[in-house]
């Protein structure tokens, strides 16, 4: 049986070899490395395959979040309502920017922000909300778009692990994740479900002003060279990488239906474990899985992920220590801050390796030795 591993790009490079090095090839031909015909085809196959009006591309999916903020002049002091069970990126460019992070418990089964404790927090100050499609499950966005249109606060969608995900809007129909709010942001981080050979991100949106404007903050600031309007970065998308995303981009699909499959298993098999809560599928949003992440009932975590490291099983605990208890944080006093969900959650969450190149080989002695553990 072949090395498990978590993500297995190599094998997944081999059945898309030969497409790959050609639009590789394209790029070293042409020498327009930044920029260019390449990374234009892939802006509009993009909003093409998304339905939305603008994609902008930048150098990865913190600069998008980053690049949102400041696109949205949002001013320091200002409080953005988001998550605490997420990736770092998610909050840090919040505290980054000088604005307020205020931290919100998520759901239970989604692992999603949750829409029922969002109206608590917000006050006169509160100008955005973040919601993060954690796993590759959307959000409760038709709730969260209600509040937001409501005390009319801008809406960021950080779609880092759900790209390709249809949201069933009972409002819109069946819309993108990441199109819904007023922005949304993504990675391309290798590992993705859509990802690429080193990093990479976009920024997408349907507001033709807003679109001006991340363009303008991605580009230094500028919409004419050397005419700096606003204060920018230079965050950019390389025509290398936006030649392997072109060649990925039509395969998603089929990227997605394959990390399902392999979900269906693990349900499966896992999901006969009373020790053992397979993921939630809240069916509000197709789960894409980027990961597949399960809560452990009176089994004990940090043993099972020595076990499984023991059969050469990689594991991994996304997220071990929630954003509002990292010392980044401490200057604003988080320590009182009651997130019991998020308390628990980063206690007894465990993800399984899963990606397209997985076999029924492989799943199976991977669940056998779970089961084995936690039936012992």
């Amino acid at each position: 049986m072949k090395k498990i591993q978590m993500v297995d790009l190599a094998t997944q490079y081999q059945g898309i070899k030969s497409e790959i090095d050609a639009a590789i090839q394209e790029v070293l031909d042409s020498s327009v490395y930044i920029g260019g015909p390449v990374v234009e085809r892939f802006q509009q196959s993009l909003e093409s395959y998304l339905n939305v009006k603008h994609v902008i591309p930048c150098a990865n999916g913190t600069d998008a979040l980053q690049i949102a903020m400041m696109a949205l002049d949002l001013k320091p002091g200002d409080e953005v309502i988001t998550p605490s069970f997420t990736y770092i990126a998610t909050t840090e460019v919040i505290a980054l920017l000088g604005l307020t992070p205020v931290f919100v418990d998520v759901d239970p089964k989604t692992f999603c922000l949750d829409p029922s404790k969002i109206e608590a927090a917000v006050t006169s100050k509160t100008k955005a909300i973040v919601p993060v499609h954690l796993y590759g499950q959307g959000c409760d966005m038709d709730a969260i778009m209600e509040i937001a249109q409501k005390y009319k606060l801008f809406v960021i969608e950080d779609n880092a692990q759900g790209i390709g995900s249809d949201y069933y809007s009972q409002k819109n129909g069946t819309q993108k994740l990441g199109t819904i709010g007023d922005i949304g942001c993504t990675s391309f981080f290798p590992s993705k479900n859509l990802g690429c050979y080193g990093d990479g991100g976009a920024i997408f949106t349907n507001n033709d002003e807003l679109a001006v404007q991340l363009r303008m903050v991605a580009n230094h600031g500028q919409k004419v060279r050397y005419q700096h309007e606003v204060i920018g970065c230079n965050s950019r998308l390389d025509a290398i990488q936006a030649a392997v995303l072109t060649v990925k981009l039509p395969k998603l699909d089929e990227y997605i239906a394959a990390r399902v499959k392999v979900a269906d298993f693990y349900d499966r098999v896992l999901g006969a474990s009373d020790k053992i809560e397979i993921p939630h599928r809240d069916g509000k949003s197709k789960h894409v899985f980027h990961q597949y992440t399960v809560q452990l009932k009176g089994a004990d975590r940090d043993a099972l992920q020595t076990y499984l490291a023991s059969k050469d099983i990689p594991s991994m605990i996304y997220y071990p220590f929630p954003a509002h208890k990292q010392g980044m944080f401490q200057s604003f006093n988080l320590g009182e801050l009651d997130l019991p969900v998020t308390e628990e959650l980063t206690k007894h969450v465990i993800s399984f390796p899963i990606h397209t190149e997985m076999t029924e080989e492989q799943q199976t002695f991977i669940c056998s030795e779970i089961l084995n553990f936690i039936n012992a």
